[in-house]
């Protein structure tokens, strides 16, 4: 659109320039049109990484020409929820691409303390992955892994190779499970290990959102493991109170990230972890329409590079 209108950057706002974005399976829902958003035409992604071009008086420490990487579910920092640290599950959650409009333009308006910094010489790619990474470090966060952990983690798209990756730095080798050879290979890459069909792993990641997928999955934990459930469905759960309490099951649910020291800390450690590494290909802005209609097919991560600061990096 050529007559969007610019941004209003409010006290406590910036306005950034947006380097890139990038997709996955939620903008797919909302483009493929199993989700509505609410008004048309409408903003898509949440992905997002820029560049501060405009500061708000109250804007703290965020200054013009930090790069920074957008946290897009703005928690109020007020409810009972936020105020125990639980943001994530924050009722008056802005919810960015959803039920405000998204990231994929070239200026967006944001709160400020939900434009995190962070240091230069990071890929575009790492930086597109930044919010996805953070989902998945959260994940194994909540889990309670440890180094040599058997973990199982089913499906290999953007959340199930992060989490392979990060499992992988962390010293517990997951075996990963996905039909998609070469998505299966694409995990192996970042750490995982093939599937023998071996069972008594202590922790399984459910990542894919594929009904099917779970009970086999549960069928192949140990006595007493941790189940933690990425993957949104609306199907109920394929077990039974007997499942869980004879075999001492632990179901955990693990819900984006909890603002803000889940961002922060996943933010120090992407130049080691290259989260970039579960990227496929990127398209340009012009191109945006190419990039969402194969995005559901690709092996790896795509995303949408938007002017100069994103679309350096191939």
């Amino acid at each position: 659109m050529e007559d969007w209108p610019e941004p209003s950057c409010g006290p406590r706002d910036v306005v950034v320039e947006v380097g890139g974005v990038g997709l996955c399976g939620t903008d797919l829902a909302v483009f493929h049109g199993k989700r509505r958003p609410p008004e048309m035409p409408w903003v898509m992604g949440h992905e997002g990484f820029g560049r501060i071009v405009a500061t708000g008086p109250e804007a703290g420490d965020r200054t013009i020409g930090q790069t920074v990487v957008v946290e897009p579910n703005y928690a109020c920092l007020k409810c009972v929820d936020c105020l125990r640290g639980l943001t994530s599950a924050c009722p008056h959650r802005t919810i960015v691409g959803l039920n405000a409009p998204g990231v994929l333009a070239e200026r967006i308006a944001l709160p400020a303390h939900f434009a995190h910094p962070v240091p230069d010489g990071l890929s575009g790619a790492d930086l597109a992955t930044a919010e996805p990474y953070t989902v998945a470090r959260s994940a194994v966060r909540r889990s309670g892994v440890t180094a040599g952990d058997r973990c199982l983690v089913v499906g290999a798209g953007a959340q199930g190779l992060l989490v392979c990756l990060i499992l992988a730095r962390l010293g517990a080798r997951p075996v990963v499970v996905e039909p998609h050879p070469q998505r299966a290979a694409r995990a192996q890459r970042l750490g995982a290990l093939a599937d023998d069909g071996r069972t008594g792993f202590t922790f399984v990641f459910e990542t894919s959102g594929h009904a099917p997928a779970l009970r086999p999955a549960l069928d192949r934990a140990a006595p007493g493991a941790t189940v933690v459930l990425v993957g949104l469905n609306s199907d109920p759960l394929p077990l039974t109170t007997d499942d869980v309490v004879r075999r001492q099951l632990a179901i955990r649910g693990s819900m984006i990230y909890d603002h803000p020291h889940d961002f922060t800390e996943a933010l120090t450690a992407l130049a080691d972890a290259r989260p970039g590494r579960a990227v496929e290909c990127r398209y340009p802005l012009e191109q945006a329409q190419e990039a969402f209609a194969g995005a559901g097919r690709r092996s790896g991560k795509t995303w949408i590079s938007i002017g100069g600061l994103g679309g350096a990096d191939a």
